[in-house]
C-alpha cells in the first residue's frame, strides 16, 4: 500500500467517524428535544438514558483507537438499529405498553435521522473493522 493511499483511507475512515458521530447525536438531540417538549415519565426517562448513550458513543467515535473504537463503532450500530427497532414496534405494535402514531412530534424525521446513521454507521463499521490496528511491535511500511 502507498503511502497516498493510506493517507486516503485514512480520511475517509477519520470522515465517517464524523458522520457517525453526527448521525449519533441527532437521534440523541431528538430524544433530549421530546423530553423537553413533554414526553415524560417512563418513556421520559428512556429518552434522557437514549440521549447520554448517544453521547458517550459519539464521543468514543472520535476519541477511541483500535480495538475499542472497533467495539465502540459495532455498539453504536447496534444502538441506533435498537432505537430504530423501538420507534418501529411503537408504531406498530406497541412496546411495554407505550405506542405511538405517524403524526406524533418528530417520528418521520426520527425514522429518517435513523435510517441514514444506520447506513452511515454500517460503512463505517465495515471501514473500522477493516483497517488493521498498528501495534507498538509493528513498523508500518515506508517508516
Amino acid at each position: 500500500m502507498t503511502e497516498s493511499t493510506g493517507s486516503s483511507t485514512g480520511r475517509v475512515l477519520w470522515t465517517m467517524r464524523i458522520l457517525s458521530a453526527i448521525a449519533l447525536l441527532a437521534a440523541g438531540g431528538i430524544h433530549l428535544f421530546l423530553v423537553f417538549n413533554g414526553v415524560g415519565g417512563v418513556l421520559g426517562v428512556m429518552f434522557v438514558l437514549n440521549a447520554i448513550a448517544a453521547l458517550v458513543l459519539a464521543i468514543g467515535m472520535l476519541a477511541l483507537h483500535g480495538r475499542l473504537l472497533q467495539v465502540a463503532t459495532v455498539l453504536s450500530l447496534l444502538f441506533l438499529i435498537a432505537t430504530l427497532l423501538a420507534l418501529i414496534l411503537a408504531l406498530t405494535v406497541g412496546l411495554f405498553g407505550i405506542t405511538s402514531t405517524w403524526d406524533f412530534t418528530l417520528v418521520p424525521e426520527t425514522v429518517i435521522v435513523e435510517s441514514i446513521g444506520i447506513v452511515v454507521l454500517a460503512i463505517t463499521t465495515v471501514l473500522v473493522l477493516r483497517t488493521t490496528p498498528v501495534t507498538a511491535g509493528t513498523r508500518r511500511q515506508g517508516a
